[in-house]
């Protein structure tokens, strides 16, 4: 979000991209009125998350409905007006089936044209060199065959009835109604990188964590004692196994716990992914306060990429 006038503005985009003739081809728009040619992105609007943000410009910048790749970096620089603007980007892939959907571009108020083109032509038509270097990063994930990712969610369940206030038992706490907001907030952002798949502890309170979230994306909700705080307390709990089976998919999931079990998930994948774990940083990846998550992107079965997100909600 922009802050205040004198705040930066903030605006989150992506390198799209797809598969055409065994190489990855990125989009590029025409813009008439900036006499430009740039990645699809826009302004971040008054409550709404930079992920999501991103997926709707894409969306009405190019027709494309797209779900977020791993982050490429911020672009930084100051506007005309002399205020600073900082556009978080991703890469966003468009699949074969998307790609027929979304049928001949129409030009709009803001795109006169959109064109595909292999990373090399797209060096020498992007207008600013702050977009090149953004393709850059792309361009070396795809040279390392580490472009085309699926992310897994490590989500902590929303604010709680403290168990001091509660008399039943610890897994049947509620939500208070700051995370029932908390809970809505999320289910945006998380979204926008496209899960596949919910799985959830058995423990009321990160079932009703992840029901805005299912209703968004018409997913059902898997729900194991494999990653309960209970069971995980009790050395019942078995998080390997929840870990192997999301990388064996390798479809983007939501794996949502709690705080004392996120650690172990988080590392699990860690460690089945990253031979070289200084690289990300995993310890706020896994150390989420209520509300937050935490996006880990992979490539086949090396990790690429971790991202965090704040919950909008405060607790």
């Amino acid at each position: 979000m922009s802050g205040g006038r004198s705040g930066p503005v903030v605006a989150a985009g992506a390198v799209v991209w797809r598969e055409q003739d065994g190489q990855p081809f990125v989009l590029l728009i025409h813009r008439e009125h900036h006499k430009d040619v740039s990645f699809p992105k826009g302004k971040v609007d008054p409550g709404e998350s930079v992920p999501e943000a991103a997926v709707r410009e894409i969306d009405e910048e190019t027709g494309y409905r797209v779900h977020l790749g791993a982050p490429l970096g911020l672009a930084e620089y100051v506007l005309p007006s002399g205020r600073d603007k900082v556009v978080h980007y991703w890469s966003a892939r468009v699949s074969r089936k998307e790609s027929e959907r979304a049928g001949a571009f129409r030009p709009n108020d803001e795109v006169a044209a959109v064109e595909w083109v292999a990373i090399d032509d797209a060096r020498g038509r992007l207008t600013y060199e702050r977009d090149v270097e953004i393709l850059e990063r792309f361009a070396e994930r795809a040279a390392a065959n580490e472009h085309h990712t699926f992310a897994l969610i490590a989500l902590r369940h929303a604010k709680t009835v403290p168990g001091s206030h509660w008399d039943g038992p610890d897994a049947t706490r509620p939500l208070l109604p700051v995370g029932r907001s908390q809970a809505k907030s999320l289910a945006a952002p998380v979204a926008a990188f496209g899960p596949k798949k919910i799985v959830s502890s058995t423990a009321a309170r990160c079932l009703a964590t992840v029901e805005p979230l299912s209703a968004r994306t018409k997913l059902g909700v898997s729900d194991t004692p494999d990653i309960s705080q209970d069971a995980y307390e009790h050395g019942t709990a078995d998080v390997s196994r929840v870990v192997r089976k999301r990388l064996d998919k390798a479809k983007s999931a939501v794996l949502c716990s709690h705080g004392p079990v996120l650690p172990d998930i988080v590392a699990r994948i860690a460690s089945d992914t990253a031979d070289d774990h200084s690289r990300f940083d995993l310890r706020r990846a896994a150390m989420l306060s209520v509300g937050d998550f935490a996006v880990l992107h992979i490539a086949g079965r090396k990790l690429v990429a971790v991202e965090t997100h704040r919950n909008a909600v405060s607790a």
